[in-house]
C-alpha cells in the first residue's frame, strides 16, 4: 500500500519514511522521548534544548527579493532581499534533506481566530518535539477543515539541514527565508521554536493589511464587563505577564489584529519566557508548565527533574510553549471586541522613563513609530546585557511593509474607537541596570489595573522636563514616590544626564526614520 505524503511529493519532498500528520498531543511527546529529543520533567513537560540557536538568528532572515513584493518591502537591515536563484538552491537543498528524514510530521493549522482574516498554515518538521510546539501555537481545524485543507502558506522547518555560505550565498549555515509568490518559508539549522513562530507572524503582517487589518505585536485580554485591552512590547518587556491576569480573559499573548469586527488572536497558545519563573509572581504560566507543555533551555536537575528557573546558563532566553487551554480563564473564541485601553511596555534599563504615563493620540503614534526598549539579554543572538533598541511598531524585525502603514492603522483605529493609551516602564527604577533595581511585577500590576479600570481618569498628573509625558501623580496600591522616576535617584544630576541623552537617542532615531512624518507627531516625543 503506498504511503500518504498528504501532498508533499507537490513541493518536491518525496519522503523516504513515515509522514504524520496532525498528531495528538501524547503521540508527539511518546515519539519525541523515544527519539531523544527530550525528556519529561517532573512537572510531566517535554524539556528540550535546541543547541547553540536559543534565541532568533536576525541575521541569518531574508525575504526573497520578487517582482510582485518589491516595491511593497521595507528593504534595508532588518527585511534583507534574497535573490531568487539562492532562494531556489536553498529550495532545492532543504527537500532533499527532509526526502531522506527517517519521519516527518505535518501539523496543518490555522493563524487567526477571525475566519474572515484567517490563513491557512502547514510546518512540516524533521522533529516531532518542534510539531508539538507549533501545534500549541496554531489553532487548530476542526474534522470538516481538516478534510478539506488547502495550505496557504508552508513552513519548511530542518534543523539537520545546514547551509553553506561560500556555496548557497547566504551569512551561515542557518537560513529564515520567506517567499511571498511560492507562499513558502524555509528554517535551516535552527531548533529555536520562535524561528517558526514568527516566520508565521511575519506572514499575517505582510498579507493584512491589503485588508485594512491592523496586524499588532501584542497580548489581549478582556475584562469583567467586556472591555478588551491590549499590550504592546518587545520580548522581554511583560506582554505575556501582564495580559495572564486572572481577573480577565486572555484572548492571547504576543500576535493580534484589529479589523473592523475587532480583536483576534492570530494564535492558539502561548510561548512564554521561563526565566525567573514562580508560581508566586506569574501563577497561571507556572501551572501551565505541566503535561503536552514544550519547555526549551531551562536548566533541568538529572536527577529529580525539578527546574531551576533562575539557572541562565544555556540562555536568559528560556521558554515554555503551551496551549490557551492551559488558561484556566482564557478566551477560547480568541476574539474580543474594539480595545477600550492600549498599554505601551517598554523595559528601559537606564531607569529614566517614568513607570506609567498616560499618552495623546500624538504621543501614541511617537512612541509606536519609535517601539523603545533595552533589548533584554538572551533574546537574540549576541545579546549578553541590556542594549538600547528603537524597534518601530514596538515588533519592526516580523512588519515587512512600508514603516507608515502599519502607523496609519494605529491612528486610524486609536481614533474611531477613541482608545485610551499609555505608556508603562517594566524596567529600572532608582538607577541604570546594575545600580538600580527592576520595577516589581506587583506594582506594575496595580498601575495596569488603575489604567484598565479608569481609576487614572481621577487623578492629578505632571508633566516630565524632559521626556514631554504627564505622569500620575498617585495610583492605587503604588507608593508616590516611584511615580517621578527622579524622586528614586539619590544623584539628582546623574539622572538629568542620564535621561537627556536617551531623550536625545530617541530624537536621532526618529528623525532618522521618518523624517518626514508631521510635526504634531514628532514634537509630541522628548524635547
Amino acid at each position: 500500500m503506498a504511503m500518504n505524503d498528504f501532498g508533499l511529493g507537490k513541493i518536491g519532498i518525496t519522503p523516504h519514511g513515515e509522514v504524520h500528520r496532525n498528531l495528538p498531543v501524547d503521540d508527539l511527546v511518546d515519539r519525541a522521548v523515544k527519539k531523544g529529543e527530550g525528556v519529561i520533567s517532573a512537572s510531566g513537560a517535554l524539556t528540550v534544548t535546541t543547541g547553540k540557536y536559543t534565541g532568533r538568528s536576525p541575521d541569518d532572515r531574508y525575504i526573497v527579493d520578487e517582482p510582485s513584493v518589491h516595491d511593497q518591502i521595507h528593504w534595508g537591515k532588518i527585511n534583507v532581499p534574497l535573490p531568487t536563484g539562492v532562494f531556489e538552491k536553498l529550495y532545492t537543498k532543504i527537500t532533499d534533506y527532509l526526502s531522506r528524514c527517517p519521519e516527518l510530521y505535518i501539523f496543518d493549522g490555522i493563524a487567526g481566530a477571525d475566519p474572515r482574516h484567517a490563513l491557512n498554515v502547514r510546518v512540516v518538521n524533521e522533529f516531532a518535539s518542534q510539531n508539538l510546539l507549533i501545534s500549541h501555537l496554531l489553532r487548530h481545524p476542526d474534522i470538516q477543515q481538516l478534510a478539506a485543507y488547502v495550505p496557504g502558506f508552508t513552513i519548511l522547518s530542518a534543523p539537520g539541514c545546514l547551509a553553506d555560505p561560500a556555496v548557497d550565498g547566504v551569512r551561515s549555515e542557518a537560513f529564515i527565508v520567506i517567499s511571498f509568490e511560492k507562499r513558502m518559508v524555509l528554517i535551516g539549522a535552527t531548533k529555536y521554536g520562535g524561528e517558526i513562530k514568527k516566520s508565521v507572524f511575519s506572514i499575517m503582517n505582510y498579507l493584512l493589511p491589503q485588508h485594512g487589518v491592523f496586524p499588532m505585536h501584542c497580548s489581549a485580554n478582556i475584562g469583567p464587563s467586556g472591555d478588551t485591552a491590549l499590550f504592546f512590547g518587545l520580548s522581554g518587556t511583560g506582554k505575556t505577564s501582564l495580559s495572564a491576569d486572572p481577573n480577565r480573559r486572555l484572548i492571547g499573548d504576543d500576535e493580534h489584529g484589529w479589523s473592523e469586527n475587532g480583536v483576534f488572536n492570530f494564535e492558539a497558545g502561548c510561548y512564554a519566557k521561563c526565566i525567573n519563573l514562580s508560581r508566586e509572581k506569574e501563577p497561571q504560566i507556572y501551572d501551565a508548565v505541566r503535561h503536552g507543555a514544550v519547555v526549551e533551555n531551562v536548566v533541568m536537575n538529572p536527577q529529580s527533574k525539578e527546574y531551576d528557573y533562575t539557572d541562565k546558563s544555556i540562555t536568559e532566553n528560556t521558554r515554555v510553549a503551551y496551549p490557551l487551554t492551559s488558561i484556566p480563564n482564557a478566551e477560547l473564541s480568541g476574539m474580543g471586541g474594539h480595545p477600550k485601553t492600549i498599554i505601551f511596555l517598554t523595559a528601559d534599563a537606564f531607569g529614566v522613563l517614568p513607570p506609567i504615563a498616560r499618552l495623546t493620540h500624538e504621543q501614541a503614534m511617537y512612541h509606536f513609530m519609535s517601539g523603545y526598549t533595552a533589548k533584554l539579554a538572551g533574546t537574540e543572538r549576541g545579546i549578553i546585557e541590556p542594549k538600547v533598541t528603537f524597534s518601530s511598531f514596538f515588533g519592526e524585525p516580523f512588519m515587512p511593509v512600508k514603516p507608515m502603514v502599519y502607523a496609519n492603522l494605529l491612528r486610524d483605529y486609536t481614533t474611531e474607537y477613541r482608545t485610551n493609551i499609555f505608556l508603562i516602564n517594566t524596567g529600572w527604577s532608582g538607577g541604570p541596570y546594575g545600580v538600580g533595581k527592576r520595577i516589581d511585577i506587583a506594582l506594575t500590576r496595580a498601575m495596569v489595573t488603575a489604567a484598565l479600570n479608569g481609576e487614572l481618569d481621577r487623578v492629578q498628573y505632571r508633566e516630565h522636563p524632559i521626556f514631554n509625558l504627564i505622569m500620575p501623580a498617585s495610583c492605587p496600591d503604588v507608593p508616590a514616590a516611584i511615580l517621578d522616576p527622579v524622586s528614586t535617584w539619590a544623584d539628582k544630576g546623574a539622572y538629568e544626564k542620564q535621561a537627556r541623552d536617551l531623550a536625545l537617542k530617541f530624537r536621532e532615531n526618529f528623525l532618522k526614520k521618518f523624517p518626514d512624518t508631521p510635526a504634531s507627531v514628532r514634537d509630541a516625543g522628548p524635547q
